[in-house]
């Protein structure tokens, strides 16, 4: 098995409008909010008050330790779980998780694990490529006697020098997708045969009257046609395993049901991925693992942890629970969070604290309407009462009204069904 194949209007100022939608609880989150030395700010990125709490999980970021968010409900432990991975990056992975997702007939609770671990952690992997980059002299295209086969020769030039290209039929539909004309600056991958338009040049500026708002204006390249480039490619080593774990290769990603890995084929894997750090042409992106409701994992998922945190392949992990002290899932044992004393020596615990009533943001809302929501909030959960928000928000204005009759006809919280249930047995 080839391990090394797998990788492949008037006077006026005028400003645009953007407007904001939160797709998800959390869309709207792109950090931590934190400035230098690792200080909160009270309104940032997203996130609103939990300095604290938003100040340890910098220094956590800072220090890569596997960490514990233990808070109460409504006090947004996984907002500040997502602010870590948009502080990281996009090029660093994040799996996010939640704990009843592990157990299930068709997997093992460990391989659950595995792969949520190794897809956690990032390879980035670097390639040097062959690129011809120049400015597009002309295009000729000639077709044979029985116009079925065609060919073409472009020409392309730098500052320095012109050269001449023989192409084939895929190649001429390539330029013709990408519209390439006469005074385009291009970039063709010979590896690949990729075609991208870069932009045009700025000898040509003048060719026509109007031109596309997009259209980029770049100097005609200098130096050598040909040149080699470095480009960096990261992918997951659970995409690694699935690529030569299956006869269709990169296809079954797609496929959605990957199935368990032999630990074997990981084995011979993690040594491939060893060898090419030795040789600079790898390195590893150390990622986040996002466990939520930690508590509802059991003991043989503990000890599983426990031991993989030790590993030299291991990601960040962050777990996040709202429980006090907790039965420890398949022992008679009770703990913080419902985790066993060893794992909890390993880690760093940040607790988050209530929401106080003045940290909102971009919500109009009446005075005792917010008293409202805060009371609600407290008890039911921030995510009741944002969708009672979302219920009402056709009335252009969250009256308080509105939030008790939405919230007294459909009722909320299991403090109102305990209460329903012990006035009615």
């Amino acid at each position: 098995m080839d391990l090394g194949a797998g990788i492949t209007t008037g006077t006026a100022e005028l400003r645009e409008a953007t407007k904001m939608e939160c797709i998800g609880v959390h869309s709207h989150i792109t950090g931590l909010g934190l400035v230098d030395r690792l200080e909160p700010r009270p309104n940032s990125q997203g996130m609103v008050g939990q300095l604290r709490a938003r100040k340890a999980a910098g220094v956590i970021l800072w220090m890569l330790l596997p960490s514990s968010f233990s808070s109460a409900v409504s006090t947004a432990p996984t907002a500040i779980a997502r602010g870590m991975a948009a502080t990281l990056g996009h090029d660093v992975p994040f799996t996010s998780i939640t704990a009843s997702e592990v157990y299930s007939l068709s997997m093992s609770k460990t391989e659950a694990l595995t792969q949520a671990l190794r897809r956690s952690i990032g390879v980035r992997i670097r390639e040097e490529e062959e690129v011809v980059e120049g400015e597009v002299v002309e295009i000729i295209v000639e077709r044979g006697i029985t116009g079925s086969g065609k060919s073409s020769r472009v020409i392309l030039k730098t500052t320095d020098m012109e050269t001449v290209y023989e192409m084939g039929g895929k190649m001429i539909d390539e330029m013709t997708k990408e519209k390439v004309l006469a005074g385009d600056i291009i970039t063709i991958t010979k590896s690949s045969g990729r075609i991208t338009k870069l932009g045009r040049s700025f000898s040509h500026s003048r060719d026509f009257s109007l031109l596309s708002p997009s259209t980029t204006f770049l100097p005609t390249p200098s130096g050598e046609i040909l040149t080699r480039r470095t480009t960096t490619h990261t992918v997951s080593l659970h995409e690694i395993d699935i690529i030569n774990s299956r006869t269709q290769g990169f296809l079954a990603l797609f496929a959605g049901d990957t199935g368990e890995v032999a630990a074997p084929l990981r084995a011979q894997i993690d040594v491939k991925v060893g060898e090419w750090r030795e040789e600079g042409k790898a390195e590893l992106v150390t990622g986040v693992l996002f466990i939520d409701e930690v508590h509802m994992l059991d003991i043989e998922c503990f000890s599983f942890l426990n031991r993989a945190l030790e590993g030299e392949l291991a990601p960040l992990v962050v777990m996040a629970s709202n429980r006090g002290v907790a039965r420890i899932r398949g022992t008679q044992m009770h703990g913080p969070c419902g985790l066993p004393p060893d794992l909890l020596d390993r880690v760093l615990i940040v607790t988050t604290s209530k929401y106080a009533p003045d940290e909102e943001e971009d919500a109009e809302v009446g005075p005792a309407a917010e008293d409202l929501l805060v009371e609600i909030a407290g008890g039911a959960g921030m995510r009741y009462a944002l969708g009672l928000i979302s219920q009402v928000v056709a009335r252009r204005r969250v009256k308080c009204y509105t939030l008790w009759h939405s919230c007294n006809t459909f009722g909320h919280c299991y403090r109102r069904c305990a209460s329903f249930l012990h006035q009615n047995r």
